[in-house]
C-alpha cells in the first residue's frame, strides 16, 4: 500500500512540473492553480490573444477603437505573449516598460507643446482613465482617452463642442491661435478686430465656476452691444451712417438726412460743408441753440443786453447774413424814428462807417451823418447841438420853417417874399456850398448903396431913415430936416431940378448932398 502512495505522490510532483513551468507573476498570482489554467491556456495549444483579450478588455477596446500603443503597427497582429510572457516567478516584470525611453508618437496621441514637458502620471492617472475597469484605483498607461476633456476641464461647458484643437494648440490654452473669428457668424471688421474679447464676451458664473460666454450672444443689431446714443431717432440700422472702422466716421455723409436731427439744415446752412460745424467728429455734441454758438459776433457786442448778446435771428435768417428782417416798423420803435426822406435812405448810409457796420452806440444828431454846411455861421441860440430840425424837416431839406422874428432882423414888406439865399449867400467848399447866416442887419449887407455913401455917417448908411421895406420910395425922408428946408416956390419944384445926375469915377448917380448950399448952384 505504501508503494503505490509514494508513486502517486511522485506522479503528482512530476505532473505539476510538466503542466506549470513556474510561478506566475504577481499580476496574475490570483490565477495560480490547476483549475485556472484554461483561463489563459487552450489545452494542446499555445497561449492565444483571444484568451488574453478576454480578460484585458481595455486592450480590446483600444484596438477596436484604434487608440493607444496596442493599436499601433508595433503591437497589432502580434501575440501578446511575445511581450508579456509568464511563469517566471512572482517578481518577474511582465510589463517591461521604460517611460523615459518610450516613443509616444507610436500611440495615437503625439506629444507636442507643453505635453512634452508634462510628467506621465499628470495625465495617466486613475481619475482620468475611462476603461472597462471602471473601479480602477491605480495609475495606468492605458485606457486614457485622446479627448482634451479627459484631462482638462471644459471651461466652455460643452457650448463650443468637444474638438478643442479647432481653436487651441498644446503650447498654451490662451490665446486660441487657431480660432478665426471670420469663420463665425459675426466677422470682425474695422475697430471690432482691435477690441478685447472680454468687451463682448463677458465672464459669468456657471456651476459655481467662472465661465466666459462665447456662444448664444445677441449680435443681430449694433444695439446688442452698443448704446444707441441717438435713442432710436435714426432707426436701428446703424450701418446706414456708420462704419466699423470707427463710430466717428460717417459713410455717405452727403446723403445724410439732417432733418432727423434736432437741427434741420435750412437756407444757406445746406451749402455749408459738414466739417465746418463738426470740427472734431460727427458724434461730438454741438451747441446750436444760438447763432453765436457757431458764428462769431460780427457786431462785436453792439447788441448786448444785460451783458448777453441778442441772438442774430432777431434781425437775420438762414437765407443769408447780408439780408435783414429788421423792418422800418421796428425802427419806429427805436429811440431814433425814421421819418420823411430818411425812410428811403439805405441802411449803410448811416450805419456803415468804413468797412464796419455800426449800430450801437450810434449818435443821433443830424451832423453825425450830414455835413454842417453852415459851419459856425449860425448862433447856438438857433442851432443847439447840431439840431437841424430847428429849421429843417426830414421831408424836404429845402423847406425851411425858421421864425425870422426871433432874430434882430425881422422880415417885413418886400423882405417877406424874398428867398433866404437872396440874402444868405454861400461860398463854395469841398462838400458843397457853405451858407452864411451870421449877416449884419445893415441894408448895405445885401443892397448896393445907389447914393455912393452920400448919406453915410461914420461909415454907416442908415437907409431906414428914408426908406421902408415895401418899396424903394423914400416916404420917411423929410426935406425940412435936411440942411436946406423947402419953402415957398421950392415946395413945388421937382427933385430932379435940383438934384442932377452926375458921373464920378465912372459911377453915375444922383447927387443929393452938397458941401455948400448956394442959390447960384441952381439959379444962374
Amino acid at each position: 500500500m505504501i508503494f503505490p502512495l509514494c508513486l502517486l505522490f511522485l506522479f503528482h510532483i512530476d505532473a505539476h512540473a510538466q503542466i506549470s513551468p513556474g510561478e506566475l507573476s504577481s499580476s496574475h498570482a490570483q490565477l495560480e492553480g490547476m483549475s485556472n489554467c484554461t483561463k489563459c491556456h487552450n489545452l494542446g495549444h499555445q497561449v492565444r490573444n483571444i484568451e488574453c483579450l478576454a480578460c484585458h478588455e481595455e486592450i480590446t477596446t483600444l484596438q477596436k477603437e484604434g487608440r493607444g500603443y496596442h493599436a499601433s503597427s508595433d503591437v497589432a497582429g502580434h501575440n501578446c505573449i511575445q511581450c508579456h510572457s509568464e511563469h517566471h516567478g512572482r517578481n518577474f516584470r511582465i510589463i517591461n516598460f521604460n517611460p523615459k525611453a518610450f516613443d509616444h508618437s507610436k500611440t495615437t496621441f503625439i506629444l507636442t507643446g507643453k505635453h512634452l514637458k508634462s510628467d506621465c502620471f499628470s495625465c495617466h492617472k486613475a481619475e482620468f482613465i475611462k476603461t472597462a475597469k471602471k473601479n480602477r484605483s491605480n495609475n495606468s498607461y492605458i485606457g486614457l482617452l485622446n479627448a482634451c476633456a479627459s484631462c482638462h476641464r471644459d471651461v466652455h461647458n460643452s457650448t463650443l463642442g468637444n474638438n478643442c484643437d479647432k481653436c487651441h494648440d498644446t503650447n498654451s490654452f490662451k490665446p486660441a491661435p487657431k480660432f478665426n473669428h471670420n469663420n463665425t457668424f459675426f466677422k470682425l471688421e474695422g475697430a471690432h478686430s482691435e477690441t478685447a474679447c472680454i468687451k463682448c464676451h463677458p465672464i459669468e458664473t456657471k456651476n459655481n465656476l467662472p465661465f466666459q460666454k462665447f456662444k448664444g450672444l445677441k449680435f443681430n443689431s449694433c444695439s446688442s452691444c452698443h448704446k444707441d446714443v441717438h435713442n432710436g431717432k435714426f432707426g436701428s440700422d446703424c450701418t446706414t451712417c456708420h462704419i466699423t472702422e470707427s463710430f466717428k466716421k460717417i459713410k455717405n455723409i452727403n446723403s445724410f438726412d439732417h432733418t432727423k436731427t434736432n437741427y434741420p439744415l435750412l437756407g444757406r446752412h445746406n451749402e455749408v460743408q459738414c466739417k465746418k460745424c463738426h470740427t472734431a467728429n460727427y458724434t461730438a455734441k454741438l451747441k446750436y441753440n444760438k447763432c453765436g454758438d457757431c458764428h462769431t459776433d460780427y457786431h462785436l457786442g453792439q447788441f448786448l443786453k444785460n451783458n448777453v448778446s441778442e441772438d442774430c435771428v432777431s434781425c437775420h435768417d438762414v437765407n443769408g447774413f447780408n439780408k435783414t428782417s429788421f423792418t422800418i416798423d421796428r425802427h419806429l420803435k427805436n429811440d431814433y424814428q425814421l421819418t420823411g426822406a430818411h425812410l428811403a435812405v439805405p441802411c449803410e448810409n448811416c450805419h456803415k462807417k468804413g468797412d464796419k457796420w455800426v449800430f450801437r452806440p450810434l449818435q443821433k444828431t443830424c451832423a453825425d451823418c450830414h455835413i454842417n454846411v453852415h459851419g459856425n455861421t449860425i448862433s447856438k441860440k438857433f442851432y443847439d447841438n447840431g439840431k437841424c430840425n430847428a429849421c429843417h424837416n426830414t421831408g424836404n431839406w429845402n423847406e425851411i420853417s425858421f421864425d425870422h422874428s426871433k432874430t434882430k432882423f425881422q422880415l417885413s414888406g418886400k423882405h417877406s417874399n424874398v428867398k433866404c439865399k437872396s440874402c444868405h449867400t454861400g461860398s463854395k467848399m469841398e462838400s458843397g456850398i457853405k451858407i452864411s447866416f451870421k449877416s449884419g442887419t445893415e441894408c448895405a449887407g445885401c443892397h448896393k448903396d445907389p447914393h455912393f455913401g452920400q448919406f453915410a455917417k461914420n461909415g454907416i448908411v442908415s437907409c431906414e431913415e428914408c426908406h421902408k421895406t415895401d418899396n424903394w420910395n423914400a416916404p420917411l425922408f423929410d426935406h425940412n430936416k435936411a440942411s436946406f428946408r423947402l419953402d415957398g416956390a421950392h415946395k413945388n419944384v421937382p427933385c430932379i431940378k435940383c438934384h442932377k445926375e452926375v458921373i464920378y469915377q465912372n459911377n453915375k448917380y444922383i447927387k443929393y448932398k452938397y458941401d455948400v448950399v448956394k442959390c447960384v448952384i441952381c439959379h444962374s
